[in-house]
């Protein structure tokens, strides 16, 4: 199975250049599945450490258009996220596009709160859970950004028969520690891991380092994302994955431990 990912730019809107660059790059790969980096479309909100409903709403506004972009795209299986209203702030949801049907995946529950990541200012858990979206091929689990550093969840979605974690993440210039991160998630679960970040400046403030990578089932890196290439390939294969998570420590078995 053919999985794409990419680097969108900070600022990416649904039409204009930018997108119908990424776009024919994208489609010209001919993907069986797409992973995109958190929260594609528009402005990164939490560069800011309060709230403001008008940006929520350009974001909710941008990110509803992208999802029908998306579906043009006309991709088996399209992995990404976008903010929802929650509670009177925002809620960061992942979801599929199983041939088009727009599919709930899973909404963030750890939020960082630090310059450029103002996240708690902006965001809250509406649905609980990290449970796995089952295709007639592929099962798929989330982890979103800061959620790939609890890896008690990668090993989760490993007891759910993933055979592929997906991190759409918005992080800044250095990237070794969320690559050990990645390697480690498809450590202990087993699992074919991609990680998708957006690049490019934020105001004065931020600056998103680019930077996708994915890892195979054993931890080994397959490919990253080149400075003058957005758009990277990679194969998954079933028998690797369902071979990898007989062996340690995959099959490890935790006594009396429940995932909170």
């Amino acid at each position: 199975m053919k999985i794409t990912y990419i680097e969108s730019p900070e600022g990416l809107l649904h039409e204009g250049t930018k997108w119908e660059e990424l776009k024919q790059q994208i489609i010209s790969e001919k993907p069986e599945v797409l992973v995109t980096n958190e929260m594609p479309f528009g402005s990164w909100l939490a560069v800011e450490n309060e709230f403001n409903t008008a940006d929520a709403e350009a974001s909710i506004s941008a990110h509803n258009y992208s999802v029908d972009a998306l579906k043009k795209l006309n991709i088996p299986i399209v992995l990404s996220s976008r903010p929802v209203p929650v509670d009177n702030k925002l809620a960061n949801e992942a979801f599929a596009l199983v041939n088009g049907e727009y599919r709930f995946a899973h909404q963030k529950h750890y939020f960082p709160e630090e310059s450029g990541f103002y996240e708690t200012a902006w965001f809250r858990t509406g649905r609980t859970g990290f449970d796995v979206i089952k295709t007639d091929k592929l099962n798929v689990g989330f982890l979103l950004c800061t959620e790939l550093m609890f890896n008690e969840w990668a090993r989760s979605y490993r007891s759910q028969d993933a055979h592929l974690i997906v991190i759409p993440r918005a992080s800044e210039q250095g990237f070794e520690r969320w690559k050990t991160a990645v390697a480690m998630a498809a450590i202990v679960s087993g699992c074919y891991v991609v990680s998708a970040n957006r690049v490019g400046k934020c105001g004065n403030k931020l600056i998103f380092g680019g930077k996708g990578f994915a890892f195979s089932p054993d931890g080994s890196l397959i490919s990253e994302t080149p400075s003058d290439n957005p758009v990277v390939s990679f194969h998954l294969d079933f028998g690797f994955v369902d071979n990898q998570q007989k062996q340690y420590p995959c099959y490890v078995h935790e006594i009396g431990l429940k995932y909170q």
